[in-house]
């Protein structure tokens, strides 16, 4: 399994749409301000290369994790 981590003000209404549909389950960790908040798509490994691709045709930025970080870990990232 991989994780696709995205900023949600990274993403259009559609995009968002389009990459619940492409992965296997979709999280969002919500924090509190001054912090954003984050989209956690889970991709099988299978689906890993198309998962990618629809990104980077669209220009989207992400990070990549092959084990899902825990909120303390995302949130440390931002400090």
């Amino acid at each position: 399994m991989w994780y696709f981590l995205i900023k949600q003000n990274a993403l259009e209404q559609a995009q968002y749409k389009q990459l619940q549909k492409r992965a296997s389950l979709t999280e969002v960790e919500i924090f509190s301000e001054p912090y954003e908040n984050w989209y956690v798509f889970s991709v099988e490994k299978e689906q890993y290369a198309t998962f990618m691709d629809y990104l980077d045709k669209d220009g989207i930025a992400y990070d990549l994790s092959s084990d899902r970080p825990s909120r303390d870990e995302l949130l440390d990232s931002m400090r």
